[in-house]
């Protein structure tokens, strides 16, 4: 009988010291080193699984205890397939909530202000961490997996910085841009002044596009808007050289030239009045504020002074005096 109860106590012992011994190894970092370790959990895997493919990607878990606690704490069958990093300092019972709440590794794509669409193509299918399912597709056919109500891509996307998990696909970013670019656009819409030349958002995304291209400051967004919707209202030609190049493709090397201004293209709001047919380029949230809240002013012009700002005039004399300063160099306005 008192072996008996030794053998009990000291099973009673070993249980308690085993499973002191378990908690702890669960909530001790598995490494410190940098970078984070980088691991894939393929579809399909269950615990074992999951726990071998992390030690032949060099996370350093023992697969026995790490089944052991996933089954223990009931989350054997709940781990998600994807991509995923092991960041310093992680512990078995951290890396197993990571795969159970799958918080996938996360990679970046940017998306600039006053990009063409077709630049944006170019940064995503540079964007090695992406699955790129678009990248046979012509931009009509990539519009169609998009929208249903466009067919032309040009400034239906918004520039902005794009989170997504490692071999996500590409068209995720596309509807992601698509749809951002929509909620701005109409809450825009929804805030525009009184008695604005467009009929509809897109004509307002036309001209926020302008607006993009005419100007890197800031704060004379509103004025250029300002501007071309005073040239709008009164029947002149926009004569903006950003929709000009635009309409031109590959054939613009760097230097627009007279010819250039007289080629008639869809584009060319030198030969064509009212807005180009399209956006020429995508626009940012303060293009699209500028388009639909345009600055109160009567300017009808606005040149260049060459350093970053521009000379805005609300008659053709002025205007002439101010081309003469700051773009032919005379010494007097």
């Amino acid at each position: 009988m008192a072996f008996i109860k030794k053998t009990i106590v000291t099973a009673v012992i070993v249980s308690i010291v085993a499973v002191g011994g378990f908690s702890w190894w669960s909530k001790q970092a598995l490494t410190t080193a940098e970078p984070p370790i980088e691991f894939t959990i393929t579809p399909g895997s269950g615990v074992g699984a999951a726990a071998q493919q992390m030690v032949a990607a060099g996370v350093p878990v023992n697969p026995t205890l790490f089944q052991i606690l996933a089954r223990v704490t009931g989350d054997s069958g709940r781990i998600k397939a994807g991509s995923y990093e092991l960041k310093p300092n992680t512990s078995p019972r951290r890396l197993l909530n990571q795969l159970v709440r799958g918080e996938f590794a996360q990679e970046a794509v940017t998306i600039i202000e006053g990009w063409t669409f077709r630049q944006m193509r170019d940064a995503i299918a540079a964007t090695k961490t992406l699955r790129h399912e678009t990248a046979k597709l012509s931009d009509a056919e990539l519009m169609a997996k998009v929208s249903t109500e466009y067919k032309q891509p040009e400034g239906l996307f918004f520039p902005d910085t794009y989170l997504f998990a490692k071999g996500a696909s590409d068209l995720q970013i596309y509807k992601q841009a698509h749809q951002m670019l929509l909620t701005r656009l109409n809450a825009a819409w929804e805030k525009r002044a009184d008695n604005l030349p467009y009929k509809t958002p897109y004509e307002a995304l036309i001209m926020a596009s302008i607006v993009e291209k005419e100007t890197g400051q800031k704060s004379e967004r509103s004025m250029i808007a300002g501007v071309f919707v005073n040239r709008l209202r009164t029947g002149m030609m926009l004569q903006t050289d950003p929709s000009v190049i635009y309409g031109m493709g590959a054939r613009y090397e760097g230097k627009i030239a007279k010819k250039d201004l007289l080629t008639d293209t869809p584009y060319n709001t030198y030969t064509r009045y009212g807005l180009p047919p399209t956006p020429i380029s995508l626009p940012g949230v303060q293009s699209l504020s500028a388009a639909l809240a345009p600055a109160k002013t009567d300017a009808l012009y606005f040149v260049s002074r060459n350093d970053g700002t521009s000379h805005f005039s609300d008659n053709l004399n002025e205007h002439n005096r101010a081309v003469n300063q700051y773009q032919r160099g005379a010494s007097k306005p």
